[in-house]
């Protein structure tokens, strides 16, 4: 039985988020359904490194199945799964692993980005993949305020209700917010696990202190509390990137 590892880049904005649920589009099932009409129709079960909501981006997911066909070389395994598939979601590289490799199991480390539009105006072009704040952010206010989310913390205040994790302990190895030109800012988190909601609450937090809303040095006092009404709003997912699976 070969184990075959997938990175996936795909758009979120029409997707009911990555798991496969009755009679809504997600993108699990889609790449499913392609498989199995590569294969034969044998039926797989396509396990991710974990599960993207509704309207999040990737340009990095890891996936990995289980297949008995032997008859389509790993080489050319992502291009013809590509013909099957919608034009939002593609198969960027396909490679045989070690059966014992679990996408989400064994990952070690995320990447996630966040980008905000801080142009006065919308963009028409790019809506969709960010989120737009017209009022003019203190990004350094804000390059300050990241560098507490470093370390393992207990983010209960960054979860949304419904999270179905046990513990909200998690760590985050480098947090970063860059300016990008064209009037862009990136927020990027590198952890080994991130909670419900957590990285699009941490970027409403960070997009409070850039508005003077919340001071820099009452960050630290919002993760040791982890009252969520102290920490910003959820972001809209339409700026949020899975960029990085590390194993």
């Amino acid at each position: 039985m070969r184990n075959i590892r997938l990175t996936i880049e795909y758009d979120g904005k029409d997707f009911n988020g990555w798991q496969k649920q009755p009679n809504k589009l997600n993108i699990q099932g889609e790449i499913e359904r392609a498989i199995e009409s590569l294969t034969g129709d044998e039926k797989v079960d396509l396990i991710a490194s974990g599960r993207t909501d509704a309207g999040v981006h990737a340009l990095g997911q890891v996936a990995n199945f289980k297949t008995n066909n032997e008859s389509i070389p790993i080489e050319k395994f992502a291009m013809a799964l590509n013909t099957k598939l919608k034009r939002s979601i593609r198969v960027i590289y396909a490679e045989e692993v070690d059966e014992r490799f679990h996408s989400r199991y064994t990952c070690k480390r995320k990447t996630y980005r966040y980008v905000i539009n801080n142009n006065e105006c919308e963009s028409a072009i790019y809506r969709n993949f960010e989120y737009h704040m017209p009022v003019k952010l203190n990004v350094e206010a804000m390059k300050k305020a990241i560098k507490y989310f470093e370390g393992e913390h207990d983010f209960k205040a960054f979860k949304a209700s419904g999270t179905s994790s046990k513990s909200s302990i998690r760590t985050i190895y480098l947090a970063e917010v860059k300016e990008a030109g064209h009037g862009r800012i990136y927020i990027e988190l590198t952890g080994n696990g991130f909670l419900y909601n957590m990285v699009r609450i941490i970027a409403g937090t960070l997009v409070d202190v850039g508005m003077g809303k919340i001071p820099v040095e009452n960050i630290p006092e919002i993760i040791a509390e982890g009252d969520r009404s102290k920490a910003g709003k959820t972001l809209s997912p339409s700026g949020l990137f899975l960029m990085k699976v590390e194993y």
